[in-house]
């Protein structure tokens, strides 16, 4: 057997796959059953590393089947798409894209992803259907303001108190499931305690980064997409910005940096030199976030909780 390379296009229906040795391709089910046959097709050879671009919904059984078994390569789409086209690759069919994945594994020698427990899953799943209960109960409310009939106004006010049933039986399975493993619950503890990040923010975190606390305060910033991007050219300077990163977590710190703003008395000095210094308020309160999440995962990596200086 030798060291192998495996690319997988992932889509609702099918898994295609690319196995760059010897170029054989094949199809397997996106279901367990196709896990099954995909797991006995990569121990035919000692895989080094299986490829795949991030799907949504799609890629999600795959990892829960196979995560622990496999060494998986979760990428970015976009730059998948970018290193294709980099090659002069500009046909896009299934079969193409998985080749390119595994070509692009192999090119730049991609390191297997750390294999996720099952209640990140859950968890994340939870965190997911939240989001949307909260985004009906913002419509509910604004829909509210404007109705003026009986049985309208009825029946969103039923509406509403269901929806606020269900997030709360939900943040109540959240912290359930986090306070189930030992790690996440001393996690949270040490989160919980940075001044401005409760229980919903210090949850996200938990969830959607869970390698909080093994990289470095540069690679923290940029995984959740607040540290500023460099534009320059010649003797032209551009406004630097933020971009990329994870969304939901870099949401999840917007309303923690403004409670920070003015209650964290470390961050509230930092906000207030910001503002002196000419910087507007956004970019301020952006800089504030970046450094929740570098304490966050500073914390965490020296496990240790937060105290005030001078304390």
């Amino acid at each position: 057997m030798t060291d192998d390379t495996i690319g997988i296009d992932i889509s609702k229906a099918t898994l295609d796959i690319h196995r760059l040795s010897d170029g054989k391709m094949m199809s397997f089910s996106n279901c367990p059953a196709g896990f099954k046959a995909l797991s006995k097709f990569c121990a035919k050879t000692a895989v080094t590393r299986v490829v795949y671009e991030a799907t949504g919904a799609y890629h999600s059984g795959l990892e829960r089947a196979l995560g622990a078994h496999l060494p998986l390569v979760k990428v970015n789409p976009l730059q998948a798409r970018r290193f294709a086209q980099a090659q002069g690759v500009r046909a896009k069919t299934d079969a193409v894209d998985a080749k390119m994945l595994a070509v692009m594994g192999n090119a730049f020698v991609l390191e297997p992803d750390e294999p996720v427990i099952k209640v990140q899953y859950d968890l994340k799943e939870l965190r997911s259907f939240r989001s949307g209960l909260i985004k009906d109960r913002t419509g509910i409310m604004s829909r509210l303001k404007t109705q003026t009939l009986y049985i309208t106004c009825r029946q969103s006010k039923t509406r509403l108190a269901q929806v606020d049933k269900q997030i709360a039986e939900i943040n109540a399975e959240i912290d359930r499931l986090i306070n189930s493993s030992g790690t996440l619950a001393h996690s949270m503890k040490i989160l919980r305690s940075i001044p401005g990040i409760g229980a919903v923010c210090a949850a996200t975190i938990l969830i959607e980064m869970p390698e909080i606390g093994s990289m470095d305060r540069k690679q923290v910033a940029s995984l959740t997409g607040v540290a500023p991007m460099t534009r320059q050219s010649g003797q032209w300077r551009g406004k630097s910005f933020i971009q990329g990163g994870r969304k939901v977590v870099r949401n999840a710190l917007y309303m923690p940096a403004l409670v920070a703003m003015r209650f964290n008395p470390d961050l509230r000095v930092k906000y207030q030199a910001l503002i002196k210094a000419g910087k507007p308020p956004k970019v301020a309160l952006t800089a504030l976030m970046r450094k929740l999440i570098e304490l966050a995962n500073a914390l965490i990596k020296a496990d240790r909780y937060w105290v005030k200086k001078g304390a």
